[in-house]
């Protein structure tokens, strides 16, 4: 109880200076201190009523990185702490915490040897959320350059290890194509970051005012480990 009090105590510690530093994404919503669900949908819901004032129809794509609390890197996350701002001395306590972790499972009367878990951070740890949204946090900040650099008008929004794309435009066919380069590019940043999209939960949506059904034209994510996504309209 006293180790899970000092960790709950230490979170709050760690997002407070996090947020200070200006260091988590703004878009980034979800487990942290008052970014929550509420504000995820309150985001979503301004994006298309702004996008009906301007006559744009608004297309989203959703992904959801897979094993991420199991996959996160102890290496990397030392030097994410240190870019984020905080004292040497956290970056240094964090490297050894997370490191030299064993276990095992028991298997009806089958118990498996102990092995080696150096990757990885407890789910329902109470350092999990801001953990990880510090390490998600650097791949969004590397995504808006890239982006802006190579000029693909989208938003973001990511809730936990949830994400979207948000694209507006008048041809849905425009919107599909700022999606599939939107997608190629975090599918590589994760890949750097030793993280992977579960390309079998991708789904797009289409918002639009027309008052009768319309031809959305599939987004084929084939080539880059995905699959030809049919959108539901909305």
């Amino acid at each position: 109880m006293l180790g899970k009090l000092i960790e709950k105590v230490t979170g709050k510690r760690l997002q407070f200076q996090a947020i200070s530093n200006n260091f988590v994404h703004p878009n980034q919503l979800g487990e942290l201190k008052q970014w929550s669900t509420t504000n995820t949908g309150t985001f979503l819901t301004h994006l298309v009523q702004a996008g009906y004032v301007k006559n744009l129809q608004t297309s989203m794509l959703a992904f959801d990185i897979t094993q991420f609390f199991s996959l996160l890197n102890h290496q990397l996350l030392p030097l994410i702490l240190d870019k984020a701002g905080f004292d040497p001395r956290i970056s240094l306590f964090f490297s050894d915490y997370l490191v030299g972790k064993k276990t095992q499972y028991l298997w009806n009367n089958f118990l498996f040897s102990f092995f080696n878990v150096d990757i990885g951070i407890e789910q329902g740890s109470a350092l999990s959320s801001v953990l990880l949204a510090l390490y998600l946090s650097s791949i969004f900040h590397i995504f808006e350059k890239r982006a802006k650099n190579l000029k693909i008008p989208v938003s973001f929004i990511s809730f936990v290890n949830d994400s979207l794309f948000v694209s507006q435009e008048k041809s849905l066919e425009k919107s599909n194509s700022h999606l599939f380069c939107s997608y190629n590019v975090i599918s590589s940043l994760l890949k750097q970051f030793g993280l992977i999209i579960k390309h079998r939960k991708t789904k797009i949506f289409h918002f639009s005012r027309l008052h009768r059904v319309f031809n959305s034209p599939p987004l084929d994510l084939n080539i880059l480990g995905g699959s030809i996504l049919h959108p539901k309209d909305t």
